[in-house]
């Protein structure tokens, strides 16, 4: 009778998760769609100026007229594969650099300040000088991308593994392990989460990173044309090229979203 009580209780509290989750699901989609129906109906009755804040129709119809001859499809590419690479760049430098903290004390305490000054350094200030440096080009971009992303990549991970459970590092010490052992039986594996949870934070933004590069340092990409879009005054371009990067930035946390319910998924099954 317990059993079949707890039974009933659990389906009743699955229901309402259920529930809960198509409520916020479609209470978002409708705010979407009221938004942009006011968007378009204000530009259509002149509330709103349609040659400055454009309008969904507008914004559909460039994206049609791009799609035609693929341009669009080609500078959305540009930006995936410098987003892509910078974020996978600043995941092997951010893991590999808090690691190397980790195992050194001494090194930890010589480059924390340095590494909270960089951290809190706005990253479009820099941008001028990597053009300077390197060149207007792709390199550019990718190194301003990692610019915005790797310093706090490498505080965050660096804090986390630190925090791990003492108790456990002592045991691996007790049955005759060394810090080596320390870090592949219980720093990395007991940290994946948080690796998992800074890349979610990273992907969004490499993609920064990756637009304020291309303002500077593009002939192609989304970035340049929002910048191309504001100098000829084809706003069209600017707001089509920031809804693209909106769905590109939620697509991208999603997918992330899904590896880290796989892990959790994978570690209780």
């Amino acid at each position: 009778m317990i059993m079949s009580n707890i039974s009933l209780h659990q389906q009743s509290y699955i229901q309402k998760r259920i529930k809960h989750k198509k409520t916020v699901r479609i209470a978002q989609i409708l705010i979407l769609i009221l938004f942009l129906g006011l968007w378009q109906i204000t530009t259509m009755l002149n509330i709103v100026d349609s040659f400055i804040f454009s309008s969904p129709s507008k914004i559909i119809a460039c994206f049609a007229k791009m799609a035609m001859d693929y341009s669009i499809f080609f500078h959305i590419g540009i930006t995936l594969l410098e987003t892509l690479f910078s974020f996978i760049l600043v995941i092997l430098i951010g893991v590999g650099i808090a690691v190397l903290l980790w195992l050194s004390e001494k090194l930890s305490e010589i480059l924390e300040p340095y590494l909270v000054v960089l951290n809190s350094l706005p990253k479009s200030a820099l941008a001028p000088l990597l053009i300077v440096w390197l060149g207007a080009n792709m390199k550019t971009i990718i190194v301003a991308a990692i610019s915005v992303a790797v310093f706090g990549s490498i505080i965050n991970l660096y804090s986390a593994f630190r925090s791990v459970d003492p108790d456990m590092i002592k045991l691996i010490y007790t049955l005759g392990g060394n810090k080596r052992h320390v870090l592949f039986k219980v720093i990395l594996p007991g940290n994946i989460l948080s690796i998992i949870s800074t890349m979610k934070v990273n992907i969004g933004l490499c993609l920064v990173g990756v637009v304020i590069g291309e303002f500077l340092a593009a002939r192609n990409g989304l970035g340049y044309l929002i910048i191309y879009g504001s100098q000829v005054f084809r706003l069209d371009y600017v707001i089509m090229s920031i809804v693209i990067l909106c769905i590109i930035a939620v697509l991208l946390y999603k997918i992330i979203g899904i590896l880290e319910k796989l892990y959790v998924k994978g570690c209780n099954g």
